[in-house]
Formats: C-alpha cells, sequence, structure tokens
C-alpha cells in the first residue's frame, strides 16, 4: 500500500476558479497539508477553506506547518558576474543552490508530517494557487519528499494566474504568430525583446517593471511603438487589482499602487504582461 498526495491546482483564489476534477479530487482527500508562508499566512489560508467549505462535501481535516523562508537575492537585476565555468554566472549559480536548499528545506519538514498525518493507504491534498506545473515548487519538493518516504503523485491542473490576468482584460495572449515568453522579474531584461510577441512577468517584486520602465526611457528607439502594460494583482480574490495602458505612463502608478497595497495586507501575489502596440 502506498500513500497518495493529490497536488490539486485550485485556480488564483477564487472558489469558482476550481474545475470539476478539482473539485472531485477535493472530495477523495482525506488530510489537506498546508505549508503557510508567513507574510500571506492568514488570508491565504483563509482564502483555501473558503475553498473547501465551497466544496468539500464532508468535514475535512488539516495538517498546517510554517513553510521554511528562502534567502532572497539581493542582486536581481545588476550586472551578471561569471564564475569561469564556461561563462555560467556564479549569480545564477547561487540563486539556483539556494532555491534547491529552500525545496530541500520545505520537503524535510513535510515527508514527517504526511508520515503521522496520512495512513499508508490513505489520500491526501496539496492546494496549490494556480497551476501546479507554472511557476511553482511543490512538484519538485514533492520529489524530495519521495527520496525518503514512497508517494505515488496525482496532479489536478489549475487555472493560472496567466490565465485570470488575460480574462480580467479580455485580452488574447498571444498575437497572430508572434512569440509568448514566460518570465521571471529577475530575468525581465534578458528576456524582454523588441522583435515582436508578448511578454509575461510572474514572481515580480517590483524591481523587474521598474528595471523595464527605466530602459524604456532611456533607449528606446525613435519611432518605435510604445509599449502597453497589463497588470493585475489579487487576482480572482477579493480586492483585485487591474491595470492597463502605455508603459512609460501607467507603469510608475503601477509601481506606486503595488507599494501601497502590499503595505496594507502585508503580502501581494501579481503578475504582468507588455507588448508593443
Amino acid at each position: 500500500m502506498t500513500r497518495r498526495l493529490l497536488v490539486i491546482g485550485i485556480g488564483a483564489g477564487a472558489p469558482g476558479h476550481l474545475t470539476l476534477q478539482a473539485i472531485q479530487a477535493i472530495n477523495r482527500a482525506e488530510v489537506f497539508f498546508l505549508l503557510d508562508k508567513s507574510e500571506a499566512a492568514a488570508e491565504l489560508v483563509a482564502a483555501r477553506e473558503a475553498i473547501l467549505a465551497a466544496h468539500r462535501r464532508a468535514p475535512w481535516r488539516v495538517a498546517r506547518l510554517a513553510s521554511p523562508k528562502r534567502r532572497a537575492d539581493p542582486h536581481i537585476h545588476m550586472p551578471r558576474i561569471h564564475d569561469g565555468a564556461a561563462g555560467t554566472p556564479a549569480r545564477e549559480t547561487t540563486y539556483r543552490a539556494d532555491v534547491a536548499d529552500w525545496h530541500s528545506a520545505r520537503a524535510a519538514l513535510l515527508a514527517p508530517l504526511i508520515e503521522a498525518e496520512l495512513p499508508e493507504d490513505g489520500v491526501g491534498a496539496l492546494l496549490v494557487w494556480g497551476d501546479p506545473a507554472l511557476y511553482d515548487s511543490t512538484l519538485r519538493m514533492l520529489e524530495a519528499v519521495r527520496a525518503t518516504l514512497p508517494l505515488a503523485i496525482e496532479v489536478i491542473p489549475g487555472i493560472s494566474a496567466v490565465q485570470a490576468l488575460t480574462a480580467a482584460h479580455g485580452l488574447v495572449l498571444n498575437e497572430v504568430g508572434a512569440k509568448v515568453t514566460l518570465t521571471t522579474g529577475r530575468r525581465v531584461l534578458e528576456d524582454f525583446s523588441r522583435d515582436g510577441g508578448t511578454l509575461v512577468v510572474m514572481l515580480d517584486d517590483g524591481t523587474g517593471l521598474a528595471a523595464l520602465i527605466a530602459r524604456e526611457a532611456e533607449t528606446r528607439p525613435a519611432g518605435a511603438p510604445p509599449l502597453h502594460i497589463w497588470w493585475g494583482a489579487y487576482l480572482g480574490m477579493e480586492g483585485e487589482l487591474l491595470m492597463s495602458g502605455a508603459l512609460a505612463q501607467v507603469g510608475p502608478e503601477i509601481l506606486r499602487t503595488r507599494a501601497d497595497a502590499r503595505a496594507a495586507r502585508g503580502w501581494i501575489m501579481d503578475a504582468w504582461l507588455v507588448r508593443q502596440t
């Protein structure tokens, strides 16, 4: 007998984001495991509980622990320094190592919790924001868990922040025949290109957007079409924020709104996309 863990994508925060498959999975699980990030713990736990209350047909049990914090990269948009090993950036290597350490630390906490709370033939679940396969660490973390604890994993996809963002703005993600690039805030300047297409940015603390605004002000070619941005925070949740417009005009206002919202709520989850118009 092997423990089974359902990794359920729950969308961007609204109970209505759940698919029928996700609702069925929620009703198969015996216990739900929560790894709380301290800056958003109370509100995100409440959102999960609202989802369970809306869709769970029987009482549920929660096993909860605090997630260890990952060390922040203090040089997100500074020029990279190479370590001489086939041109590999030393800072990038350090960043990847820090993330791997964070995943290992989370797995070390989760494995004994699963073993203690879930019978060998039981079914548990992790409720994952958005989609488990898109910029989320859960599946990587569970691979580390499986190194010490036999565990069958079943993944249920969810509505991602990218889908929630484009739907909220009434956008088609891609332009006809053009590429779509998904990246993180720390790689905005590397991955943005004026050769067409859409750049979608997740996991930005605001410095990626600020860096792009500054570079556009300094280096935008004469006569080049302006960049347009579509931004959203707390997508699907109470207090959702949406802004769009020319990057040069709206970008600084987005940064101010983002800072104010983070200060007021103590946390923020947002995403944005840019392309030429």
